[in-house]
């Protein structure tokens, strides 16, 4: 049997989740805290420690079930997207309020008064999620936050429906490794996000995105494919062209498929490993 994935299993240090007793070696068994991110975006990292890496994002409004506490981070694990790590409790808050809708823009501002010219108490990204507790004029009150444009939020249900479309309106947007908002993002989180936009699920890393979609012959490829490398993915625009977060541009871009290919094999990471459908 193969060990547990490190990045999908609520499980450190002898601790583990009850509901995973008699699937995973523990010494001790415990129940989860569901809290809510409270801040309007929250690093997940690999160790508890403001400097340490950054494995993933969580947005405003998403579910984290805690596990315990060490100094000021929480370990647990996300519910949208499964990923396990360290967030700061500060940007932590129960009880949990069910969200109503999510954030259809691709950011937008929270506001300390329900007028354009009050204080900005927040930027919401894209598929944030939000709880409405008022409503005044174009605004509306989410829960621990300020007053946002309605027009920027959607109902939890009504969806986009051409995911691609999603993805290239973060065209430009600056790279950053584990990023999932709309001011910076990496390879697999823009696929992941476009996907959510849609109501699509969609895993977090590259390998886990591999494994889920189908795969499709190379002369089959159109747009709305992914190709991926190792450690890679992009979205097809065209046949012959793709979209992408990478750090070559330290941005979103778009390219010609094969620049592409020839450029990431010659940096030595090798050939593309195939293509698959989000069908």
């Amino acid at each position: 049997m193969s060990a547990p994935d490190r990045r999908l299993t609520l499980v450190r240090d002898g601790l583990a989740d009850r509901r995973l007793e008699g699937l995973v070696a523990a010494d001790r068994f415990a129940d989860v805290t569901p809290m809510q991110v409270s801040a309007p975006v929250a690093s997940l990292r690999k160790a508890p420690a403001p400097d340490a890496e950054q494995e993933d994002q969580l947005l405003f409004g998403e579910l984290f079930d805690v596990l315990f506490e060490t100094g000021e981070f929480a370990f647990g694990q996300a519910r949208r997207d499964r990923y396990v790590g360290y967030v700061p409790i500060e940007a932590l808050s129960a009880p949990v309020a069910p969200p109503e809708h999510r954030v259809s823009a691709l950011r937008t501002y929270a506001f300390a008064e329900p007028d354009i010219k009050s204080a900005i108490v927040g930027l919401y990204s894209l598929n944030a999620l939000v709880t409405i507790e008022a409503r005044e004029g174009l605004f509306v009150r989410g829960a621990r936050t300020g007053w946002l444009v309605e027009h920027h939020l959607a109902p939890i249900g009504r969806f986009e429906t051409d995911y691609v479309a999603i993805a290239e309106r973060f065209l430009g947007a600056p790279y950053q490794w584990g990023g999932r908002e709309s001011l910076g993002l990496d390879c697999s989180a823009l696929v992941q996000q476009a996907l959510y936009a849609c109501g699509r699920a969609c895993p977090r890393d590259t390998d886990l995105q591999r494994g889920f979609f189908p795969e499709i012959a190379e002369a089959d490829r159109r747009r709305g494919d992914l190709i991926f490398w190792k450690g890679h993915v992009a979205i097809l625009l065209d046949p012959h062209t793709i979209l992408h977060a990478n750090a070559h541009h330290m941005a979103v871009a778009i390219e010609p498929l094969g620049e592409a290919i020839a450029r990431i094999e010659a940096a030595g990471v090798g050939a593309p490993l195939g293509y698959r459908r989000v069908a």
